[in-house]
């Protein structure tokens, strides 16, 4: 066995692995964690210039859908992250998911597998730019979680297409406070590509009044960020706007505002996302609504003036050692603004809990067993049918420490 664990540990050194605290910057904290080249090899790591991560989440779990059950196992997260500080000012974080594509995408040759790729440098304490594939920096504490610890995302997170090429400015006034500007591409694809040929998008209140789209000269992403601490770490904010442009004409505009309580066993945060979009970004409205449109056989139909509200809550309480309870609660609406019929058509709920136990110390290793409900109401205008998903799932999440 002992012989089994050394040849792991010696892969991981050799091919890297994937934990992430976070998706903005370096991540979060990498917690007192021994890794497996300390437990195994007993090698000293004398060095933060590399370090190696492997986050890997599987379960078995029951679904059900309208009355319909059904079972299966799954991965659920599987990535290698390579990350460290080449000196007190030069930094590299890169983060690769093994369960997507390698097939570079058309604007920013860079595989939609690769969430991170950047380069940093802090020229002080205060001061610091990032360049490369990055996770913009949108606010909100769901949003830029592990994804790991995500049972279930939010509609609008889980429709965000966010891991773009770009550059990021930090400013720190004060240690407990930080002020972020980015630029990045709107996307990984160019127009064509992601939004498909012959575009057209609703121009007035009638599903008839379609206008042809053109993909913009300059698809870039504008986002003002601002991080926060209070109290000695007990409250934290994470606020965001942007502006984003993919066709000629038409703008996203997104607003997103966390605040977190973060006390020594129990943190509980709360997300407001809105987006308004001038041609549909997301697509949720887009892809339940767009056979409505009076497209031709060869043209891609969107709506425009579409808005997105998502309310997300989220506990955790350590309630016992080695033991945490998580509750997640969501509310989320969509609306075709221009369009009567339209208009606040959707509703969705989310509601979720899991046990988590640690059965190893200096591990971040949990055991879970978890339930995610989702509703989902339209209008009766809308002529779509509700409906609503139960699971049930029994798994571990494992973030290794590799080196």
């Amino acid at each position: 066995m002992k012989q089994y664990l050394s040849i792991v540990a010696a892969l991981c050194i050799s091919m890297g692995a994937a934990a992430q605290g976070s998706n903005t910057g370096m991540g979060g904290q990498d917690g007192n964690y021994q890794s497996l080249a300390e437990r195994v090899l007993k090698l000293e790591k004398k060095t933060d210039a590399f370090n190696v991560y492997f986050n890997y989440a599987a379960s078995g779990s029951a679904t059900e859908t309208n009355g319909v059950w059904g079972t299966g196992f799954a991965n659920k997260q599987l990535r290698l992250e390579i990350k460290g500080n080449i000196t007190d000012k030069l930094f590299y974080r890169f983060r690769h998911r093994l369960n997507k594509s390698d097939a570079a995408k058309s604007k920013d040759n860079f595989a939609k597998a690769t969430d991170i790729m950047m380069v940093g440098y802090s020229f002080n304490d205060k001061l610091t730019v990032q360049a490369g594939k990055m996770c913009q920096i949108w606010g909100g504490f769901e949003f830029d979680e592990n994804p790991m610890y995500i049972y279930q995302y939010s509609d609008m997170v889980d429709n965000m297409d966010n891991f773009t090429a770009g550059v990021v400015l930090s400013y720190k006034p004060v240690p407990t406070q930080e002020i972020a500007v980015e630029v990045s591409d709107a996307d990984n694809d160019k127009f064509a590509d992601y939004y498909g040929g012959n575009v057209v998008a609703t121009a007035g209140p009638s599903l008839r009044e379609l206008k042809a789209v053109t993909g913009s000269n300059n698809p870039l992403t504008y986002i003002v960020n601002w991080n926060g601490s209070f109290f000695n770490d007990v409250l934290q904010t994470r606020w965001a706007w942007g502006i984003q442009t993919q066709a000629r004409h038409k703008y996203s505009r997104m607003i997103t505002l966390g605040q977190k309580l973060n006390l020594p066993k129990f943190q509980w945060y709360f997300d407001y996302m809105g987006a308004f979009d001038g041609l549909d970004r997301l697509r949720i409205a887009s892809g339940e609504l767009g056979s409505l449109l009076q497209t031709g056989s060869e043209q891609s139909g969107y709506f425009s003036d579409v808005h997105y509200n998502s309310f997300i809550s989220k506990i955790n309480w350590q309630f016992a050692p080695q033991w945490n309870l998580m509750l997640k609660g969501m509310y989320e609406t969509a609306s075709v603004s221009k369009i009567e019929e339209y208009k606040n058509y959707r509703k969705s709920f989310g509601y979720m809990g899991s046990i988590e136990y640690y059965p190893v110390h200096q591990q971040d290793f949990r055991l879970f067993l978890a339930y995610i409900g989702r509703k989902f109401n339209y209008s009766e205008k809308s002529g779509l049918a509700d409906y609503n998903t139960n699971r049930i799932e029994l798994g571990f999440m494992y973030r290794i420490k590799c080196f």
